[in-house]
C-alpha cells in the first residue's frame, strides 16, 4: 500500500509539474506575441519596457554577438523603423520549449521617407527570432535575418563594384602615361 501510495505522489507530482510548464510555456508565448504586437506590428513602441529587462543580450547577424545592451533600444530599433516607413508583419509559427520561444516571422517594410529607402529599403525579409525568457522579461535575444534578399545586398554590391572600379583606375592611369610617354618618343 505504501509503495503505490509514494507512486501515485510520484505521478501526482509530475502531472502538476507538466501543467506548471505549460502554463510557463503559455506565459512566454504570450510576451513573445505582445511583444511582437506592440513594437514591430503596431507602432506602441513605448510599451517596449513591459517586455525586455532592463539589460539584454543581443545576438545578432555581423558583429553584434553577446552584446549587452539597454531595453531602451529595442524601442530606439522600432523608432527608426517607424519613423520612416510603414510595416505589414506576420507570424508564421512560434515555438516555445521552457524559457526559449522561437518565432518564425515575415517582415513587410515599406518606407515613406528618403532616408527609409536609403538605409532601409523596401523589403520582405524572413526573420527568425529566439528570446530566452526570465522572471517574465526577455533576457536574451538571438536574431537571424535573410538580408540576402532585402536591398542591403545592393550596397554591398555597390560598394565592392565602386572598390573594383577605383582599382582599375589606377592601371588605366598608368597605361595612359605611358601611351602618352610613348607618342612623345615618337615624335622625336
Amino acid at each position: 500500500m505504501k509503495k503505490i501510495l509514494i507512486l501515485f505522489m510520484m505521478l501526482l507530482n509530475l502531472s502538476t509539474n507538466a501543467h506548471e510548464n505549460d502554463s510557463i510555456e503559455a506565459v512566454n508565448r504570450k510576451i513573445a506575441m505582445d511583444f511582437y504586437e506592440d513594437l514591430w506590428f503596431t507602432n506602441n513602441t513605448d510599451n517596449y519596457s513591459k517586455y525586455v529587462a532592463d539589460t539584454y543580450v543581443v545576438h545578432d547577424i555581423g558583429d553584434r554577438k553577446g552584446v549587452t545592451e539597454p531595453a531602451i533600444e529595442q524601442k530606439n530599433t522600432a523608432d527608426f523603423f517607424w519613423e520612416n516607413g510603414e510595416w505589414n508583419n506576420t507570424i508564421d509559427y512560434q515555438v516555445v520549449e521552457g524559457d526559449m520561444v522561437v518565432t518564425r516571422w515575415q517582415a513587410n517594410y515599406k518606407p515613406k521617407t528618403l532616408l527609409g529607402r536609403i538605409a532601409i529599403g523596401e523589403s520582405k525579409i524572413p526573420i527568425i527570432n529566439v528570446f530566452r525568457i526570465q522572471n517574465g522579461k526577455i533576457v536574451e535575444i538571438w536574431n537571424h535575418r535573410h538580408d540576402i534578399d532585402t536591398s542591403q545586398t545592393m550596397k554591398f554590391t555597390m560598394k565592392g563594384l565602386l572598390f573594383g572600379l577605383l582599382i582599375a583606375l589606377i592601371p588605366l592611369i598608368a597605361a595612359l602615361r605611358y601611351k602618352r610617354k610613348l607618342k612623345q618618343l615618337k615624335e622625336v
